[in-house]
């Protein structure tokens, strides 16, 4: 007889996993389909096919849908009888970090990454008009293979997929599940990784998945041309949904970058993690595929590498989740997750859509419209072409080296990865990066197909000077020529992409409007490149450590000793251009802000003051610090905390009984008897009784008639700041109580601890205990403080460069439609 838990709530976990089933279910029914609705060849068929393909597939998204609300609403409620509920959550959690916990786990990825490639075939299913049947078998067998990562069906010691439904008790082993009560015992979850807990999180996942599945779209689109031998057809309907993938991820990984740049601590916008390399494997090489089949759409040259290209782009979606997913990177990056044991299913997915691509490829090759003769040199497609060969070979150097973990299991090697990866990659990918900035400048100049030489090295030439003056300026100006030859090179070939477009911008909006979009698009990358060059290049650690302190030994395995200073609470210490002060911390759930002022001194004078407030997260039986940021228009100033002994579960200001132990915190306590209007003074201030609270109250303390509860307001000037605090002295019955405040920040408690009566009320006094804090146990931090200059640039490029593909996109739709329009007229004549 099974045994019945208590408490559970079972019903939306039952219902969750019926839509997960019947979600796998209807896309392997759409699936198959439209595959048979696609090998029709009857000129007039019924399209029942097609009808049942469209009925399948907008079940699967309805079912989908059903996982994403039964998921939330267990989370929302903190069903902690489910796996991911316990793992990803925890009841402090605000309800926004509650929506980034649906994404927090694995499971959570797949079913965003299937919901966006539901939505995109529902549009797909409206716009494709006659690609829809083969486009859209390819949708739905990517839906087929996305649906088994969430089954989590047990077939002998083989499981297939992993379910965010799972139930706690069937997921962890423990003496705690054959009590029936065992949920009275489960009074949390684990709560969220610190690190995931900042608002980036909530937009950079959804928008990065929909970046991730939007390149099915052209991927589906190439496979549809080559099953159906309509070898040309394809390209000019998948370049919109190209460019909108381009964009979208592009989005997505920046996104991250301003994540990394605000949360991660890793002293910038990218570190060229694994897990971060992947992610832009597939951008690089859809980028390139979006100029290849631009070329071949205007040239017809380069259709078996625009096709390639395309293709693989997907490939390596599949295959940059496989490194994230699998474990397989566990070891060396703090971004993959561990295996869920889906390290086969994530090979199969891999070599599914490898497969696809080499038997159309090879199947189709005698076929393809491949042109032998060879592009002109002073071509734009030529050069373009090369553009897009070095974007290919970047991304595979990036895949080499990132999968050397891959290499290792597969060959049993034992290769190493870079011993300096910033270093290793920084070099390398500049010198592509040379090669693909300075082609983005002066291929704009080019013509299709042939261009005047003469007039096309005079004007390259022009702007090559204009762009190396500007560049020399900027060079001399922030201090850039200190850094390796290759990147003022890059910066060179930034500044002429910019330049060089700037003048095709100008050209466009004098009636050449065709250009605008990949102009715009291409000074936004340019402008990218500048602000990543300087920041990362010019930027300068302010917090130096002047003392010879060393702090740790731990410390040093982590951190520059050098390059973090210490500052005692309330004791301003001089750093740069700036006087800093560290007045405490204030605790807000989990976190804990620490207040940090600054004040720019020059010339003896205080010319600004700020205040930032990194914090520190306390979670999961671990810590993760966050900085704080003050943004100005040319620079950032960063900072965060790497070291403190103020971390405490304690509120600010807490009531404390006088039944409980004394503090060991403290010294031992000074009494002061006091009127009404007398000051005290202690160590680090001065403390006012401002006044007598006859009506005070205490939390969870009824008081009757017979009782007396008085507050002594007190007023504590410490260090320039006020703080008002209330200790309450108590007579309940014939018991008398006193409940001190602990007051955090200038580091006291104080105790109402006796009334005093006068002759006449007005000569009455009060007893004030005092205790500080001693100065050996004074609170402390250790921060790190860095000036990021121009870091909006890079923000900004981001922005425009999005802004040229939202261009394009507008553009090639308009061109469809008119190719559209065109056909249609031609078949009613």
């Amino acid at each position: 007889m099974d045994k019945v838990f208590k408490g559970e709530h079972l019903l939306p976990g039952d219902l969750g996993q019926f839509f997960v089933v019947l979600a796998f279910g209807s896309a392997l029914f759409s699936f198959i389909c439209y595959f048979f609705a696609t090998q029709e060849t009857a000129p007039k068929s019924d399209n029942s096919w097609l009808k049942l393909g469209r009925l399948g597939y907008r079940l699967n998204t309805v079912a989908i849908i059903g996982m994403g609300v039964c998921l939330f609403n267990i989370l929302y409620n903190h069903y902690f009888e489910y796996h991911y509920a316990w793992s990803y959550t925890s009841r402090e959690l605000p309800v926004y970090y509650l929506i980034s916990g649906f994404w927090n786990g694995q499971e959570g990825g797949f079913l965003l990454w299937i919901f966006w490639t539901a939505v995109l075939g529902n549009i797909l299913i409206w716009k494709a008009k006659t690609w829809e049947k083969p486009v859209m078998t390819v949708m739905a067998l990517t839906q087929v293979v996305l649906g088994t990562m969430l089954l989590g069906l047990q077939i002998g010691s083989m499981h297939i997929g992993s379910s965010p439904f799972l139930l706690l008790r069937n997921a962890i082993e423990g003496p705690i599940f054959q009590n029936p009560n065992y949920l009275d015992f489960i009074k949390d979850g684990k709560g969220m990784n610190p690190s995931l807990q900042n608002y980036w999180m909530i937009i950079h996942p959804p928008v990065l998945f929909l970046g991730t599945a939007s390149l099915v779209v052209p991927f589906a689109y190439a496979v549809a041309g080559l099953w159906q031998r309509r070898y040309k057809e394809w390209v000019s309907a998948a370049i919109p949904y190209a460019l909108f993938g381009c964009m979208i991820l592009g989005t997505g990984v920046v996104m991250g970058s301003f994540w990394a740049y605000e949360s991660l601590n890793f002293g910038g916008f990218w570190a060229w993690d694994p897990v971060e390399n992947a992610s832009i494997f597939p951008w690089l090489i859809l980028v390139a595929a979006v100029h290849v089949l631009i070329v071949f759409k205007n040239t017809g040259h380069s259709y078996f590498t625009a096709t390639f290209l395309t293709l693989i782009a997907f490939v390596l979606v599949w295959y940059s989740s496989f490194l994230a997913r699998s474990g397989v990177l566990g070891e060396s990056s703090v971004h993959a997750f561990t295996d869920l044991g889906l390290f086969w299913q994530l090979v199969i997915g891999v070599m599914i859509f490898l497969a696809i691509t080499i038997y159309l490829l090879v199947s189709r090759w005698k076929e393809l419209p491949i042109t032998k003769k060879d592009e002109e040199t002073y071509s734009r497609e030529f050069w373009m072409f090369v553009g897009s060969v070095f974007l290919g070979l970047s991304c595979f150097h990036l895949i080499i080296v990132t999968s050397v973990p891959v290499w290792n299991l597969m060959f049993g090697t034992k290769l190493a990865p870079p011993t300096d990866p910033v270093k290793h990659y920084n070099v390398i990918q500049a010198s592509f990066a040379v090669v693909i900035a300075l082609l983005s400048g002066f291929t704009q100049f080019l013509k299709y197909k042939k261009t005047d030489t003469a007039r096309f090295f005079i004007t390259t030439l022009i702007y090559l000077v204009f762009a190396a003056l500007i560049t020399g300026l900027i060079v001399y100006a922030t201090g850039f020529y200190k850094l390796h030859f290759v990147f003022i090179i890059v910066m060179l070939c930034s500044i002429y992409t910019i330049v060089g477009n700037g003048k095709i911008l100008a050209d466009s909006l004098k009636g050449k409007y065709k250009l605008a979009g990949s102009a715009v698009a291409h000074i936004g990358f340019g402008l990218l490149l500048v602000g990543a060059l300087l920041s990362a290049g010019t930027q300068k650690v302010i917090s130096e450590n002047l003392t010879g302190e060393q702090y740790s030994t731990e410390f040093a395995k982590e951190e520059n000793p050098k390059e973090n200073i210490l500052l005692y609470r309330n004791e301003p210490v001089k750093m740069g251009g700036y006087m800093v002060t560290f007045k405490g911390n204030t605790v807000e759930g989990a976190q804990h802000l620490f207040n940090i002022d600054y004040q720019r001194v020059k010339d003896g004078k205080v010319t600004e003051t700020f205040r930032l407030r990194p914090n520190v997260i306390q979670s999961q039986g671990g810590m993760s610090s966050s900085p704080d940021t003050r943004h100005y228009l040319f620079h950032d100033l960063y900072t965060h905390i790497t070291m403190t002994n103020v971390i405490s579960t304690a509120p600010q200001e807490q009531e404390a009984s006088h039944a409980e132990a004394e503090d060991k915190e403290y010294d031992a306590p000074v009494a002061h008897e006091i009127a009404i209007g007398d000051t005290m003074t202690y160590r680090e201030g001065i403390i006012v009784l401002k006044g007598l609270n006859k009506n005070a109250t205490l939390h969870n303390i009824p008081l009757t008639d017979k009782d007396i509860a008085v507050g002594a307001q007190l007023e504590v000037i410490s260090h320039g700041k006020t703080y008002q605090t209330e200790p309450v002295y108590m007579i309940k019955g014939r018991a008398v109580f006193d409940f001190g405040k602990k007051l955090e920040e200038p580091g006291l408690k104080l105790r109402f601890t006796k009334i005093i009566p006068g002759k006449t009320p007005a000569d009455g006094k009060v007893e004030i205990m005092v205790y500080q804090q001693p100065e050996s146990k004074k609170k402390f931090i250790v921060m790190k403080a860095i000036e990021f200059p121009y870091i909006n640039f890079l923000w900004a490029g981001t922005i425009i460069m999005i802004l040229g593909f939202f261009m394009s996109i507008l553009r090639r739709n308009k061109e469809v439609e008119v190719a559209t329009a065109k056909v249609k007229i031609q078949q009613k004549r």
